[in-house]
């Protein structure tokens, strides 16, 4: 059903490119301002043991909203088939990012093409100094912005080129570029590693299928967060892949109607990428194959009912250890 063209309920109104980069730029300044700066100051690795890892990221927020800082490890309950773990990686700092850009250069988004290079560019001006950049560009074809001797980096100049470095024309080979751009993190060691798409969703020129995509995302410790940008003249658009991406990797998918639309969206992405905790755990049984569910629970006495997101469950193989896992969106 999700190879199926779905087009938006709402199309987005066309913001001026002025207007967008004001949006984005606010993303930048919002971003910096949830650095390492806006954690408690006793952050920092509480459980850390040299063993192979199912790494999650966790978002806790309150009744409110809210997000919840200051959780210690004994405050988290990981369950893998439903049967607990020991927490064994904990840390609530603002640890280093590597981002993939993942930008949509194909016809359907040739009138929202300068909103996409500026958003992009905004993204990585807010990036932690830590932080490590690379960009996929696509539209029938998969290109790497950066040159070839560069796998990641941190120069807003040579990012901007290799944003800028792709024209809109032609048709969509969504799903090859997510298979490249989670397989290209296999060059980094990095505990915490993000996807930024922004596109419309559409698809008619992979030989890679949604379903291949889907398992690639599972057998990976990279979160998905989209952008969906829509022409409301263009049909091949498909706002559900967004968003069946973003939840099963513990991202999230924002659909921006307006200006205001914008800024909220930018805001939220800040707030999520530099809040979350991250947690580890060694998986059971690693010579067993196949899907894993995951589940995580959070009590803390005095803080009322809180809410968590992370990733869904993982596919692991038994020739390979797994390092991560996909959690999406469960709420306790």
């Amino acid at each position: 059903m999700l190879d199926r063209k779905i087009p938006a309920a709402r199309p987005a109104s066309k913001v001026g490119v002025l207007r967008a980069f004001l949006a984005l730029t606010w993303f930048l300044q919002s971003t910096i301002a949830f650095g390492p700066s806006a954690q408690d100051s006793h952050s920092g690795p509480v459980i850390s043991e040299d063993v192979t890892l199912v790494i999650l990221p966790v978002t806790v927020r309150d009744r409110k909203g809210e997000f919840v800082s200051g959780l210690d490890a004994s405050n988290f309950q990981i369950y893998e088939d439903g049967q607990l773990q020991t927490v064994r990686l904990f840390r609530r700092e603002d640890i280093p990012v590597t981002v993939g850009l993942v930008v949509d250069h194909s016809g359907s988004m040739a009138a929202k093409q300068l909103e996409v290079i500026e958003g992009a560019q905004a993204f990585v001006q807010a990036s932690n100094p830590q932080d490590k950049e690379f960009v996929v560009n696509f539209n029938s074809t998969v290109s790497f912005g950066l040159p070839k001797s560069v796998a990641f980096t941190g120069d807003l100049n040579a990012l901007r080129t290799a944003l800028s470095s792709a024209s809109a024309s032609g048709r969509t080979a969504l799903y090859d570029a997510l298979a490249v751009s989670m397989k290209h993190f296999d060059k980094d060691d990095a505990d915490k590693k993000v996807l930024l798409l922004i596109s419309d969703g559409g698809d008619n020129a992979s030989k890679t299928s949604f379903s291949q995509v889907l398992r690639i995302a599972q057998s990976s410790n990279v979160m998905i967060y989209a952008i969906g940008l829509f022409d409301e003249y263009s049909s091949d658009q498909n706002p559900m892949v967004l968003k069946k991406l973003a939840e099963e990797t513990g991202g999230q998918a924002y659909f921006p109607n307006s200006f205001v639309d914008m800024l909220a969206a930018c805001q939220k992405i800040a707030a999520d990428i530099r809040h979350q905790y991250t947690l580890g755990y060694s998986p059971p049984d690693t010579a067993r194959a196949g899907y894993r569910k995951i589940r995580v629970k959070v009590t803390a006495p005095g803080r009322g009912k809180l809410r968590v997101r992370t990733r869904a469950g993982y596919l692991s193989s038994p020739r390979t250890p797994t390092q991560s896992a996909n959690l999406s969106g469960q709420v306790e």
